[in-house]
Parts: C-alpha cells; structure tokens; sequence
C-alpha cells in the first residue's frame, strides 16, 4: 500500500497525536536513523525533507505491514495446529486398541 509517486491521496484523514507521539514524530523528522529504518520497514523513501504527512504515511505502512506479518504467523500457527491435530488423530486411528489382543 505504498503511495508511489503517480498515485495522489483520495482522503485526508485528521490524527489525534499526544505529546509522546508528537515527540516521536520529531524524532523521525529528524534523525536520520529513523528515517532509514523507517524507508526500510515501510518500503518507501523517506528522504530528510520528506513531510510530516509523508512520514505518517510511511508509519502507517510499516504498522500495517507489521500487522499483516503478525496476522500471517497466527494463521501459519493456526494451521501447523490443525494439522499436528489431525495427523495425531490419523496415526490414532491407525493404532491397534489395546483389547484387540485379548
């Protein structure tokens, strides 16, 4: 979901931000450590004059590609789960009952 550079915004939306996130904010303006890991995490250039706007932009899609990845892994564990069940069941099935000898 990157905004390339042909593609305009279709909303604008208002983001309540404390005083913490404002402090954070600046940091990214700012350092340029921030803004490297954060180009590497969104996937997009966020060059030292990029806006405030381009930087939110860029947040908002590291968070959400972090979230995918996160919702990725619990349905990668869901399903091992499931198979580990079912493959547990299937050898049960397999398995002689104890009486059978008897």
């Amino acid at each position: 979901m990157s905004l390339h550079q042909s593609e305009s915004p279709t909303v604008r939306k208002s983001l309540p931000l404390s005083e913490r996130d404002r402090a954070d904010l600046d940091q990214m303006m700012e350092s340029d450590l921030h803004r490297q890991a954060l180009s590497r995490l969104s996937k997009e250039a966020v060059p030292s004059e990029a806006s405030e706007a381009r930087v939110l932009h860029a947040l908002l899609t590291a968070g959400l590609a972090a979230v995918r990845d996160e919702v990725e892994a619990a349905g990668y564990a869901q399903i091992a789960a499931e198979q580990d069940s079912a493959s547990r069941k299937k050898v049960a099935r397999r398995r002689r009952p104890s009486w059978a000898d008897e």
